[in-house]
């Protein structure tokens, strides 16, 4: 089989990437594995991505492989970049994801780099997303053919250039193959458990926790209002409470209560019924289009406003200094600022932003 090129694969010790690197040595691809250090508030338990059993893991699998396995230190450059951003966000009073941001500028920024520099075509990961070349040479995000894994939201902000450089080999299967062919080729991971979201934020996952041990300085108490202005009680930090929130209020109402926007200059969490938390538009700012050109608008697009969020008909309208207005066709209850709006026409990944 004739050798395809050189495609550095982030390896995290879990099924997906695993599987990714098997496929690639398969077909014919030089393959070379890598896992990030990445920071974490806790030194003694370390990022949930590169734990000492997840490290040992990608080792056996890239022994199994035959395939050279490097651990490259990112630690401080994750802190900066994610960490940092995660902790602002939340300061500004907003819901962040910063597995985006990760994404963005870390794996596909840092890590793609470094993968060219040293003499690879490509970086591969275990991400359930698809690439398309079109016949003008145009670069296409898609969905992954497993919908209940697509993880096309959280790589909306890649862009052509970096598209030519990655590979997704998962993209055109379904989990239950993964874990098959996993199984199959007897890697030591096939039964591995599912990788969880904020790797950094100490095991147990708790990120009000996080916030009050590493930014203290965000957890002010202040004033609980319902939409009125009526005091209902006391909040314990505006960085403990999303739009959209129910549980953990602490107020008795007659009718069930959500947190309907955050009020960063009182210091006060605003909260209503479900009328009054629903919107049926927003607007983004930093939006990023994936073709590299704005398109015309308006148009008529499905959007996404969180990672889980079902898909909503929705008409954007593209503004300047890269900013839009999405109109959905129904109201939605869950539209969070900080978070990102992601629009799809089809299977295809036109780009986002984040709510304002």
């Amino acid at each position: 089989m004739a050798n395809r090129g050189i495609v550095v694969v982030a390896m995290s010790g879990g099924v997906d990437s695993s599987v990714a690197a098997t496929l690639l040595v398969e077909q014919g691809y030089t393959v070379i594995g890598v896992m990030l250090r990445l920071w974490a508030v806790c030194s003694s338990e370390g990022n949930r991505c590169c734990t000492p059993d997840s490290l040992a893991a990608a080792r056996q699998v890239a022994a199994q492989l035959n395939i050279p396995f490097y651990v490259l230190d990112y630690r401080e450059a994750f802190r900066h970049i994610v960490v940092d951003y995660f902790v602002s966000t939340y300061a500004a009073g907003r819901t962040p994801n910063p597995c985006i941001i990760c994404n963005e500028r870390v794996r596909f920024g840092l890590l793609l780099n470094e993968a060219l520099v040293l003499g690879a075509q490509y970086l591969a990961t275990g991400h359930y997303a698809r690439i398309h070349r079109t016949e003008t040479g145009e670069y296409r995000l898609m969905r992954g053919k497993d919908l209940t894994k697509d993880q096309s939201y959280v790589l909306h902000r890649l862009n052509q250039w970096q598209l030519q450089h990655v590979l997704f080999p998962l993209g055109d299967w379904l989990k239950s193959d993964v874990r098959r062919i996993a199984l199959q080729r007897g890697l030591v991971v096939h039964n591995r458990a599912e990788s969880q979201d904020l790797c950094f934020v100490g095991e147990n996952g708790d990120y009000r926790a996080f916030i009050a041990q590493y930014a203290p300085q965000l957890v002010h108490p202040g004033p609980l209002l319902d939409t009125g202005g009526t005091l209902l009680g006391q909040h314990q930090g505006l960085a403990f409470y999303t739009v959209g929130q129910r549980k953990g209020l602490g107020v008795t109402r007659a009718q069930r209560t959500y947190v309907v926007r955050l009020d960063t200059v009182r210091n006060a969490v605003i909260v209503g019924n479900a009328e009054e938390l629903g919107r049926d538009e927003l607007f983004a700012r930093a939006v990023h289009y994936i073709s590299g050109q704005v398109p015309a608008s308006p148009l008529r697009v499905t959007a996404r406003i969180r990672y889980k969020s079902p898909d909503v008909p929705a008409t954007l309208t593209c503004l300047e200094g890269n900013r839009a207005h999405i109109k959905f066709d129904r109201p939605l209850r869950d539209i969070t600022p900080g978070q990102a709006v992601v629009f799809y026409q089809g299977d295809v990944v036109l780009g986002g932003g984040f709510i304002e």
